[in-house]
């Protein structure tokens, strides 16, 4: 492996973290309804748990309310019962065929929890970048021992490789502050 193909995959890798961060970040729930919060819930379909999206189609009925529209007619109650135990704390009613979820609105305390858990979410990630930027110095360090690269490639690849953890770890806090003010705004 070359020290280009080195910081390409290292590249590639922490761009993989963010966007891994990005969707723990859809998770974490807002004042407003948004359908992705529902990705995590499972229902119990002939047998199999699936995840709701293959079993009902998720609209925004409005910024507060989530409709979750199911695609046979008897999945009704199975939907609204794995709605009602999952952890995220909300309470579906039926209405038709359509099931309406409405976000309850959130306390103060509850706000700032979900801030730490941001921060949280977002130094996870930093570490993850930093690991892959370890994983790549380490990798031109031996490239440099076998005789295959000189010091002053190693140099080079080390800074930019520092350049691409720095702008990476910049776009996290970015998206932590981002996150942090949705959840604040009221």
């Amino acid at each position: 492996m070359t020290i280009d193909e080195i910081k390409k995959n290292t590249d590639h890798k922490m761009q993989q973290s963010i966007e891994a961060f990005k969707n723990a970040l859809t998770r974490v729930r807002t004042g407003r309804a948004n359908p992705q919060l529902l990705d995590t819930v499972h229902v119990d379909y002939y047998g199999s748990m699936v995840p709701l999206s293959q079993v009902a189609n998720l609209t925004l009925i409005d910024a507060r309310t989530i409709g979750v529209a199911p695609w046979e007619k008897g999945m009704g109650a199975k939907i609204e019962k794995a709605i009602r135990e999952s952890d995220l704390g909300l309470n579906p009613s039926s209405q038709g065929d359509l099931i309406r979820v409405p976000m309850p609105p959130m306390s103060e305390e509850r706000r700032k929890e979900l801030t730490k858990v941001v921060r949280g979410e977002g130094e996870n990630a930093k570490i993850a970048v930093r690991n892959l930027r370890r994983d790549a110095n380490e990798s031109v360090k031996k490239l440099v021992k076998d005789k295959l690269a000189s010091e002053d490639d190693q140099k080079r690849a080390e800074a930019d490789i520092q350049k691409a953890t720095d702008k990476r770890i910049v776009e996290i806090d970015h998206l932590v502050a981002s996150k942090e003010q949705d959840i604040l705004a009221v």
